[in-house]
């Protein structure tokens, strides 16, 4: 079986790509893929992560152990994490730029005889010279239920009011 996904670059513009991997290929293949069908060297790290329909992050698929219980792309076959019910995944390419990407699962689909696998279907847009910003938007301190230290009463020019030892060294 193949594996048929748009990976769309997470920008204001539209710039996506559409790509078959057979089904069996690993976390690995398709981040190759993807690097060579947006023209990426692949000298910067990258991570896959589970999402659900609403692009919320869930767990991380690592390209290196750097330690931790982070599951390993070399490891991790396609089949094993997506499936009708389970379509999106995210991708981010080079941590300092955060090229971000969202991958929907399109398809799943018979292998053509003739075919060269993984292919590039179609191509839609130029990649920016640089990435998209992005809004790093954490929760809402009163939806968090928590309070900025700045307005919990502290005086941080006055530092004998808090309660460590001078020589806590």
């Amino acid at each position: 079986m193949v594996y048929r996904f748009r990976v769309i670059l997470d920008a204001e513009e539209d710039v996506f790509r559409d790509i078959e991997v057979l089904k069996d290929s690993s976390l690995e293949d398709l981040h190759n893929t993807i690097l060579q069908s947006f023209g990426f060297d692949g000298t910067e790290m990258a991570s896959f992560y589970l999402s659900d329909e609403k692009w919320e992050q869930g767990e991380e698929f690592s390209q290196f152990d750097m330690g931790g219980e982070v599951r390993l792309m070399n490891e991790t076959s396609l089949e094993s994490i997506l499936d009708e019910e389970n379509r999106n995944i995210i991708y981010v390419y080079d941590f300092l730029k955060m090229w971000t990407f969202l991958i929907e699962l399109a398809q799943i689909g018979e292998i053509e005889d003739g075919r060269d696998y993984p292919n590039l279907m179609y191509v839609h847009g130029q990649l920016p010279d640089e990435a998209p910003d992005k809004d790093f938007v954490g929760e809402d301190d009163d939806e968090a239920g928590s309070q900025d230290i700045f307005d919990q009463g502290y005086n941080t020019n006055d530092y004998d009011d808090l309660s460590f030892d001078e020589n806590w060294n």
